[in-house]
């Protein structure tokens, strides 16, 4: 489940946004079915609502994944990923709580625009430590959000981007390559997409360097619909089952 949500992270790259041309508002609701070759391993979550850190009013993400059925009997997995960020898109609080078949993980990142730097928080071991920054990163769950503003009018079949993303205690560094445009059959109907190739770190994840394929809505609320994945073993499939509270019409296929 872990690999599902940081497929959420690595879906996206954005130039800076404008408060006024937001792709999304509070209230909107994602619900993912994820299966394991022909298994249903289970879902994922992702809710945008309002919050505050350190007195400042801002965005709050919340992505929530979970095992179901007879992928519990093999491994329980109950992970939470929350980020706080404003209506630039930069990231000030990174929660990641992770409880897979007895492998925990419970970190804070704050982030420190000014100072370019994070401080992270891992309450499991009672440790901290600040990280420098030489450049604006994101955290694995406000970089979707920073994407979805992008004027993908612009966007020519084979155009790559770049992101920075802090995970794991390190700049992750990787690329984004534009397949052009579809039509995707959906649980909500037809559903014209995008559809774009993460080039991605193989050997630690993932089978090879694109092994990973995105399709998101081509309107202007940019919402993920399908990633597929190749594994070291196995493939993996996320597709959306469920939406509400968007703040743009759906651009729907006949």
């Amino acid at each position: 489940m872990k690999k599902i949500i940081l497929l959420f992270g690595l879906l996206f790259i954005v130039n800076t946004s404008k408060a006024q041309d937001l792709a999304y508002k509070p209230g909107e609701h994602f619900k993912f079915k994820i299966h394991y070759g022909f298994f249903n391993a289970g879902y994922a979550t992702l809710d945008l609502k309002t919050g505050q850190f350190k007195g400042k009013n801002l965005f709050h993400a919340i992505g929530k994944g979970w095992t179901s059925g007879v992928s519990r009997w093999f491994m329980s997995v109950n992970d939470t990923y929350e980020s706080y960020f404003d209506s630039n898109n930069v990231p000030y609080r990174f929660v990641r709580q992770v409880d897979e078949g007895g492998y925990i993980i419970n970190r804070e990142l704050h982030f420190d625009t000014k100072k370019q730097s994070v401080l992270v928080i891992d309450k499991k071991k009672n440790s901290s430590k600040i990280y420098n920054l030489n450049k604006r990163v994101h955290d694995m769950v406000s970089v979707f959000y920073y994407l979805r503003n992008y004027d993908t009018s612009k966007l020519k079949k084979g155009d790559e981007i770049s992101v920075d993303m802090f995970f794991d205690n390190e700049i992750y560094p990787f690329k984004l390559k534009f397949l052009g445009k579809d039509v995707l059959r959906t649980k909500m109907g037809k559903i014209h997409a995008l559809k774009f190739r993460p080039l991605v770190q193989s050997g630690r994840v993932f089978k090879e360097d694109e092994s990973l394929t995105v399709w998101v809505s081509d309107d202007q609320n940019k919402m993920p619909l399908l990633i597929k994945a190749k594994l070291l073993i196995g493939s993996l499939k996320a597709s959306l089952i469920e939406y509400r509270g968007l703040k743009h019409p759906v651009n729907k296929a006949s």
